[in-house]
């Protein structure tokens, strides 16, 4: 069980990782803009306060520390991904890793954005209250794609 946590933990960490150079490739080639984490570190916030949904999470006060706090998340829910897709698959896909329960555990991962953290940041169920939602969710699609690829890959090192 401490092997498969373990490598759970490497991998969800490669799958961020690999989901943050994604980013930095559409920044540099497509200039999209770069990840913002500090929303995402005002929501936790307010989680941990006891404020779940937001209108506008834009019109909430900043505090100091969100940008890290929005960084540390987003590696912190990379790992516990990791850890439950290990958990699920378990060791018989660590000696043979394939990509398509990868990719359908990324795929399936969306939904925490889409119907959670969307939502309680005041942009809308699959962020139908942005100003081009199809954008959003083919980005977040592409993006959990890519943390796919990286729990494959990760595994295939893993076991190399």
């Amino acid at each position: 069980m401490g092997l498969l946590i373990w490598n759970g933990i490497v991998i969800g960490l490669a799958a961020t990782v690999a989901m943050d150079i994604w980013a930095l490739i559409l920044h540099l080639v497509f200039k999209q803009n770069k990840p913002n984490w500090a929303p995402a570190g005002r929501w936790s916030h307010r989680v941990a306060r006891g404020h779940f949904l937001h209108q506008d999470l834009s019109a909430i006060e900043a505090f100091p520390q969100e940008q890290a706090v929005g960084w540390f998340g987003h590696y912190a829910v990379g790992v516990a991904y990791g850890i439950i897709f290990a958990l699920i698959v378990g060791p018989v896909w660590f000696a043979a890793p394939t990509f398509i329960p990868a990719w359908i555990f990324g795929i399936v991962t969306i939904g925490a954005g889409w119907f959670i953290m969307q939502p309680g940041m005041g942009l809308g169920i699959a962020a139908s209250k942005t100003p081009n939602p199809n954008k959003v969710r083919l980005l977040n699609f592409a993006a959990h794609t890519v943390f796919a690829l990286g729990m494959y890959v990760s595994a295939l090192i893993l076991i190399a």
